[in-house]
């Protein structure tokens, strides 16, 4: 660009100097020997980061940017009321994605991670396969084939459907054991730190005493690898260390004293602790697991040794699993914990031009929204400004006072944490909204009565119902009075209509207990000619090209 700017500064100047065919010849040999001296523009990078926030649609990058910017007491109010996420994107360049999956409307995550991964199409569900079910080379795996470093970093389990679709190839996301298995087997990543370690760990590890001893010589925490889902007999942690040679950490303090060059780390049995958890451990200066920007940090540090550069995926996903559930004051939390991963992100990577940083999100969950509604309408203000002509200040709608966001931030446990109120063992038959009230007024900001309650408490026959399903095999749902069919996760639903009866206090909607088609925002940082490529609407399909092309030049 800036090459033909000159040029045409050289033809103007020819032009308006009368035709003078000397002085032309010598403005144009004035342009090129500045073509020669300037330098060529950056299109291939050495180290790809790419980071996910899972169900993070623009409705939710804009309740993080309200809160961080307006909300009365805002943890930013220190740091400018900026995001690092408006840092990145004020520094970079930012654009749009569409994510459908191949002949459908609506992706889910492994999906949208494989079209990502891969920059082909993809079926709903599959891992690591194009759309007619093939084995296609994910840029991890292309990375590795070229020598550079790899990574993988989520706050969910490492063999979830996002971090799996990168390193694995399955018919099914729910083939999680398999997925473990295949990771350490191909050991194509070289630093691996997440949840899950239920999926790496023999099927007997809560009965069988050599196998608890085993894995306690490994340094694995009882509260780490508690329970298996597996169906044999392997140790895959065992394996990964002895036969792989993986460095293994199950703590922070673990992952903090690592310092080789292959790493698994796995810091809770399932997922790991929610953002709300996390914020009250930070706060009493007791975690045991590391952040998401700790486990950034150390992948960070181990990659960036390899000389020939590196690949890495950070997946903030709980972000999606307050989504589902409609928990806005839980979603909150999560996207500022992201946050925190792409700030460490972002000061590891501006000063350098060597590098591509994406921040993207897989899909939106929830359709979420802050909204205004007819409920406690604003009383009327006298307001000093000489265009008011006498009247007072009265808006017809309630729009939404400022301080909801810091109520939302301090809610003090998830809408699964006052499930478990009602009952440890999720058996909702006869609750009452007086249970429902109490453990709702327990953990919210937002308080309820008994009566507005109550509808959290009604279940009614799943008319849905399919024999064997993961979900739908329940005989008997939580009550939803309107699109019902977009609640699909059986139990759970309770705290979906947790949701609505906090809904109109907190001036938030939600549309849906899955996923949503809209476009999800795209965040790139590192040479131009590089990001300003993502600067458009385009689909995940792309952005996997497009990251391919700059990392691998294919």
């Amino acid at each position: 660009m800036k090459h033909k700017s000159l040029l045409a500064v050289a033809i103007a100047t020819a032009l308006m100097s009368g035709c003078n065919d000397d002085k032309t010849v010598e403005v144009i040999k004035e342009v090129e020997v500045i073509k020669e001296v300037a330098p060529e523009e950056v299109t291939s990078v050495k180290n790809v980061i790419l980071m996910i926030g899972d169900g993070m649609g623009a409705q939710q990058v804009g309740l993080l940017e309200e809160y961080a910017r307006r909300a009365p007491a805002s943890t930013y109010n220190a740091k400018g009321n900026q995001t690092a996420l408006k840092r990145l994107g004020d520094a970079g360049q930012m654009g749009l994605s569409l994510n459908g999956p191949d002949g459908s409307l609506v992706v889910d995550s492994a999906c949208s991670a494989s079209q990502l991964a891969t920059g082909k199409p993809a079926g709903s569900e599959m891992i690591g396969l194009d759309a007619q079910g093939y084995v296609v080379e994910t840029i991890l795996e292309m990375a590795k084939a070229k020598g550079k470093a790899t990574g993988l970093v989520s706050d969910t389990r490492l063999t979830h459907a996002t971090p799996a679709a990168f390193a694995a190839h399955q018919p099914h996301r729910s083939y999680e054991s398999a997925i473990a298995a295949e990771m350490v087997d191909k050991s194509v990543v070289d630093v691996m730190l997440s949840g899950g370690a239920r999926e790496f760990i023999p099927q007997d590890a809560s009965s069988n005493d050599a196998v608890k001893a085993e894995l306690a010589a490994l340094g694995a925490a009882a509260s780490v690898v508690k329970k298996s889902k597996r169906k044999d007999d392997r140790n895959l942690l065992k394996e990964a260390k002895e036969s792989k040679g993986y460095q293994l950490a199950f703590d922070r303090e673990q992952l903090a004293a690592a310092d080789g060059d292959k790493l698994l780390g796995l810091f809770a049995n399932s997922g790991m602790m929610d953002a709300i958890a996390y914020k009250a451990c930070q706060q009493a200066g007791d975690c045991k697991e590391p952040s998401l920007r700790d486990m950034t940090l150390k992948a960070l540090d181990i990659l960036s040794k390899d000389p020939d550069g590196f690949f890495l995926m950070i997946e903030g996903g709980q972000i999606d699993w307050a989504g589902h559930v409609n928990d806005a004051g839980w979603m909150l939390n999560e996207l500022l914990r992201f946050d925190e991963a792409v700030d460490a992100v972002y000061e590891w990577a501006k000063e350098r031009d060597d590098t591509l940083v994406l921040v993207t999100a897989d899909h939106e969950t929830g359709s979420f929204g802050l909204s205004y509604s007819r409920k406690d309408l604003p009383e009327a203000q006298s307001l000093p400004g000489d265009g008011m002509q006498g009247a007072d200040y009265q808006p017809n709608f309630n729009f939404g006072s400022l301080d909801k966001l810091d109520k939302l931030y301090a809610q003090s446990g998830t809408f699964y944490n006052m499930m478990d109120s009602v009952s440890a063992d999720w058996a909702f038959d006869g609750t009452t909204g007086d249970q429902w009230a109490a453990a709702i007024n327990q953990y919210s900001q937002f308080k309820v009565t008994p009566e507005q309650a109550a509808p959290v408490a009604l279940r009614e026959p799943n008319e849905y119902w399919v024999d064997g399903h993961s979900y739908l095999s329940a005989t008997v749902f939580p009550k939803v009075n309107d699109f019902k069919e977009f609640y699909v996760y059986a139990d759970e639903v309770h705290a979906n209509l947790i949701g609505r009866a906090l809904a109109a206090d907190q001036n938030v909607v939600w549309g849906t207990g899955t996923h949503t088609a809209a476009p999800v925002p795209v965040y790139a940082f590192g040479p131009y000619g590089v990001t300003k490529q993502f600067s458009t609407m385009q689909h995940h399909t792309e952005i996997g090209q497009k990251m391919i092309k700059a990392l691998i030049g294919e």
